[in-house]
């Protein structure tokens, strides 16, 4: 009968241990949900996933210690456990996490800054190299259409008196036939 009783103490803080374990990894979630920003799509996702995996360590534990027999103090050692660790640690394992990670994207955020910094200064440059190109092009445009149509003008003022000459040549010839 002690035997028994062992077992069951034994089970009883296996299971209890489980409910921390889930306190946890509730806490995980909430910690990215924290850090970073994410869509209600992705919460929703985040949520399913922290079911399932919250559903397989308990099949898992179920399983492996008690042969996959469910028994009410189970239960109530994994609603301990899980109670006890939101009440107790969980503020300051959320708050210690949310610190770590919010230096971790500071410094990769620096990091990214640094390795970035001669990556945006060539852009710039090329920008500033290549922003007055357009205008050029309009200009070179405008006055190649200005210059065209001076071409034009001309030949049409020269077509006109290559006319107009003609035109008195043929006159000079007809006045000539007849004085």
């Amino acid at each position: 009968m002690e035997n028994t009783i062992l077992l069951q103490l034994y089970s009883f803080l296996i299971y209890l241990i489980s409910g921390i374990i889930i306190g946890v990894l509730f806490d995980i979630f909430r910690i990215l949900r924290k850090s970073f920003r994410t869509p209600d799509f992705v919460t929703y996702l985040e949520d399913i996933l922290f079911w399932l995996l919250t559903g397989i360590f308990l099949l898992f534990v179920l399983f492996q210690f008690s042969n996959g027999e469910i028994r009410v103090y189970q239960i109530i050692a994994i609603l301990i456990g899980n109670v006890f660790y939101l009440l107790s640690i969980s503020k300051f394992f959320i708050h210690i996490n949310v610190a770590v990670l919010t230096f971790i994207k500071h410094i990769i955020g620096s990091i990214l800054k640094v390795v970035l910094a001669p990556i945006k200064v060539l852009w710039t440059c090329i920008r500033k190299i290549l922003m007055p190109l357009p205008f050029f092009v309009i200009n070179i445009q405008k006055t190649i259409a200005k210059s065209d149509s001076k071409i034009e003008n001309k030949k049409k003022k020269k077509n006109k008196q290559e006319k107009m000459t003609t035109e008195r040549r043929i006159l000079k010839r007809n006045v000539e036939k007849y004085n």
